[in-house]
């Protein structure tokens, strides 16, 4: 049991809903070290969501808003993680939820498609019971692709990516937006939109700045975008990490 006086109580309880999901067969061994990893930037940027990932998650919300069809790719973390604020999302966004995973097997994304539905999701595609495509030049499980999702989409939210995947949906003509701790990863570095936060912050954040802005008019949201730049986004978001500051938060 951890007290709710710790320190790092919020930490902590993510990381046991980590194990759960391991545990459950819902988590690859991989995922584990994955948390480990972005639970290690998220300390360096002081566990809370800072300014540079505010102004990348108002872009994204314009971006989804200004999208012919949007999907939103969930792996194991995520489906661990924040599955109600994924299903929100799609909702507010009339988005795709598609299943993908690097370590696929029938029995993960079986679970995975329950955790979805569970938290509300009328579909989830992405399952073994679809007739999937198979993306080009990526040779992993995660090459596949339902047609009526990642595959014809024109913007993909693809939360705790790898770098691969990225590259060739960018390549495939996709935007992406991400939402990735590391900001050197090569997820944040190739994505359109780089989130450097904490899922669990950047989604409920995400859905707030969505309802916020689905009044806009279509060009009020298209400068939104045009103010964003995200390599200096990125810039910005890595001088806030300085060891010797956060050593005094």
């Amino acid at each position: 049991m951890v007290e709710k006086g710790h320190p790092r109580y919020r930490s902590l309880k993510l990381r046991e809903k980590i194990l759960e999901a391991y545990h459950k067969g819902v988590l690859a061994d991989a995922g584990i070290i994955a948390h480990g990893r972005g639970e290690a930037f998220d300390y360096l940027i002081g566990e809370k969501t800072r300014r540079p990932a505010i102004r990348a998650i108002k872009a994204a919300a314009a971006l989804l808003l200004l999208a012919k069809n949007p999907v939103l790719s969930v792996n194991g973390n995520t489906a661990a993680l924040v599955p109600r604020g994924i299903v929100e999302l799609a909702r507010l966004l009339n988005a795709k939820i598609e299943i993908n995973l690097f370590h696929r097997t029938p029995e993960r994304v079986k679970l995975i498609e329950e955790i979805l539905k569970e938290a509300g999701a009328r579909e989830v595609l992405g399952t073994d019971r679809e007739e999937l495509k198979h993306l080009k030049g990526i040779k992993s499980p995660r090459a596949t692709a339902s047609p009526r999702g990642i595959y014809t989409a024109d913007v993909v939210l693809v939360p705790l990516e790898d770098g691969d995947r990225a590259e060739v949906l960018k390549n495939a003509g996709k935007t992406i937006i991400t939402v990735d701790l590391n900001p050197l990863s090569r997820t944040s570095q190739r994505a359109d939109i780089s989130i450097t936060d904490n899922i669990v912050r950047a989604i409920p954040l995400l859905i707030k700045y969505v309802k916020k802005l689905r009044d806009y008019k279509k060009d009020e949201l298209e400068k939104i975008l045009e103010e964003f730049n995200n390599k200096k986004n990125l810039e910005d978001m890595l001088r806030l990490i300085d060891l010797q500051r956060m050593r005094k938060l």
